[in-house]
C-alpha cells in the first residue's frame, strides 16, 4: 500500500534556483532597452519621412496630400523603393515576409540594415502593414549578434526569446502582451522548471522595453470610446456576433492570402511585384480613402472620435478595403507586421455594428471586432484578448471578450493562418 500510494503521488517540478536567474537580469534589461530603442528610432525616421512625403512635397507640387492621383504615385514609389532595396542591398531585407510571424528566424547582421531600410520606407510610404515583424526580427538578429560576443556562454536560444519579448513589451507599453505571447509559445515546446521560472529572463526584457518605450514616446492605445458600465445580455449577444463576424471576414482574407500571393510571386522580380502591389493598393486607397493607409494606429483614433459620424455602408468599406489592402501589402514583398492592420479592420467593423444596431455599444463593437479580426489573422488567443480589451479599457468588457473568444475560436481553430511555408503553402 505504502508503494501503492507513493506511486500515485503527483510529481512535482523543480523550481529554478535564484541564483540562477539573477545573472540573466543585466542581459535582459540591456536586450530590453536596445530592442526599443531599434524600434522608437525606426518609428521615428519613418514619421519624419511620412511627413515630407504627405506634407510639404505634395504642397510644393501642388498636388493635394490625399488626393487619388498623389495616393496612386506615393504607393507605387514606395513599392519601386522598396523593391529596389529588396533587389540589390545585401542580404535582400531577410525572407519573403509571407513566410514570417512574430517568431522571426536569426538573420545574418548583414541583413539587417536592407531590413531596417525597406521597412521605413514601408511605414513612411503608406501600405497597409505594421512594424512589428521586421523589427523583432531585427532586434532577434542583433540579440544574438551581440549578446554571443559579449557572453560567449550563455545559452543561444536566449537571445531570440528575449528580443522577442522586448519588443512586443516596447510596441505594446507593457509587458503584459510580451508575457502572453511568450506563455503561448512555451506551451508548445518542452521545457524545464516553473512557468514563471522560464518566464523570467524574457518578463523581464519586456520590462525594459515597455518602460524605455514609455519614458520615451509614452504609447496609449485607449481609443477614449463612451464609458461602457456593467454588460447586459444584449452586450453578449453583441460581442458574440461581432467577434463571430470578425473571425469570419479575417478568415476569409486568409483564405484568399496564397492565391494573392501566388499571383505576385509569378511577376519572379522585386522589381515588378512591389511596384504592381503598390499600384493595386493605389487602387485601394482611391476606394477606401486615405484612412485605409498606413499601418492603422492613428487612424483608428480617428475613427473613434466621431462613431457616430459615418453611415455603416462607409465603415462596411472601410473594413473590407483594409483588409484587402493588408493582404496585398503582406502578399507582395512589402517587409511588414499584420496585427495592427487587423486592429483598424476590427475597430472598422465594430462601428459598422453600431452603425447598423444602435443598441450596439461602440466599445463592445470595437472590442469584438477587434477581437475576432485578430483570432483569425494571427492565431494568438491571449494576444488578441489582451490588444481588443486594452483599446476599450473598460473592464466591464473584459468578461464579454472572454466569453466571445470561444465561438470565434471555433471557426478559426485548425484552420489555415496568415503565414505561408517557402513552397507557398498555407501555416496551420
Amino acid at each position: 500500500m505504502v508503494q501503492d500510494s507513493e506511486q500515485r503521488a503527483p510529481s512535482v517540478t523543480p523550481a529554478t534556483p535564484a541564483r540562477v536567474l539573477l545573472p540573466s537580469i543585466l542581459p535582459a534589461v540591456a536586450v530590453g532597452v536596445v530592442s526599443c530603442l531599434v524600434l522608437v528610432g525606426v518609428s521615428v525616421a519613418a514619421e519624419e519621412l511620412q511627413d515630407l512625403l504627405w506634407g510639404p512635397l505634395p504642397d510644393a507640387l501642388g498636388i493635394g496630400r490625399y488626393s487619388v492621383a498623389w495616393m496612386f504615385v506615393m504607393l507605387v514609389a514606395t513599392g519601386a523603393a522598396v523593391g529596389l532595396v529588396v533587389w540589390k542591398v545585401p542580404g535582400h531585407a531577410g525572407p519573403d515576409p509571407a513566410t514570417v510571424g512574430l517568431d522571426a528566424p536569426v538573420l545574418p547582421p548583414a541583413v539587417l540594415p536592407g531590413l531596417l531600410l525597406a521597412t521605413a520606407l514601408m511605414l513612411a510610404g503608406g501600405p497597409s502593414l505594421g512594424p512589428e515583424n521586421p523589427i523583432i526580427a531585427v532586434n532577434v538578429g542583433l540579440a544574438v549578434w551581440l549578446g554571443g560576443r559579449a557572453l560567449p556562454r550563455a545559452p543561444g536560444r536566449m537571445w531570440p526569446a528575449l528580443a522577442e519579448a522586448a519588443t512586443i513589451g516596447a510596441l505594446f507599453g507593457t509587458p503584459v502582451a510580451a508575457a502572453l505571447v511568450i506563455s503561448e509559445a512555451l506551451a508548445r515546446e518542452e521545457t524545464r522548471g516553473l512557468l514563471w521560472d522560464n518566464l523570467f529572463p524574457p518578463l523581464t526584457a519586456a520590462a525594459a522595453g515597455a518602460l524605455t518605450a514609455t519614458l520615451v514616446e509614452h504609447p496609449s492605445f485607449d481609443l477614449d470610446l463612451p464609458s461602457f458600465g456593467r454588460p447586459g445580455w444584449g452586450d453578449l449577444s453583441a460581442a458574440l456576433v461581432v467577434a463571430s463576424a470578425g473571425a469570419l471576414l479575417g478568415m476569409g482574407a486568409v483564405r484568399s492570402f496564397p492565391h494573392v500571393h501566388g499571383a505576385f510571386r509569378r511577376l519572379r522580380h522585386p522589381m515588378l511585384m512591389l511596384p504592381a502591389g503598390g499600384a493595386v493598393l493605389g487602387v485601394l486607397a482611391a476606394l477606401g480613402g486615405h484612412l485605409t493607409l498606413f499601418k492603422g494606429l492613428d487612424e483608428i483614433a480617428v475613427l473613434a472620435r466621431d462613431p457616430e459620424g459615418r453611415s455603416a455602408g462607409e465603415f462596411a468599406v472601410l473594413t473590407v478595403v483594409k483588409l484587402a489592402a493588408l493582404v496585398v501589402a503582406a502578399s507582395c514583398g512589402f517587409r511588414g507586421g499584420r496585427i495592427f492592420p487587423a486592429v483598424f479592420a476590427g475597430t472598422a467593423l465594430g462601428l459598422c455594428a453600431h452603425a447598423l444596431v444602435s443598441g450596439v455599444h461602440p466599445s463592445v463593437g470595437v472590442s469584438a471586432g477587434v477581437l475576432g479580426m485578430l483570432l483569425a489573422i494571427t492565431r494568438q488567443g491571449w494576444v488578441s484578448l489582451f490588444v481588443a480589451a486594452v483599446l476599450v479599457a473598460s473592464p466591464g468588457v473584459i468578461a464579454l471578450l472572454c466569453i466571445a473568444s470561444l465561438p470565434a475560436w471555433l471557426l478559426v481553430t485548425g484552420r489555415p493562418q496568415m503565414q505561408l511555408r517557402p513552397d507557398g503553402t498555407p501555416v496551420r
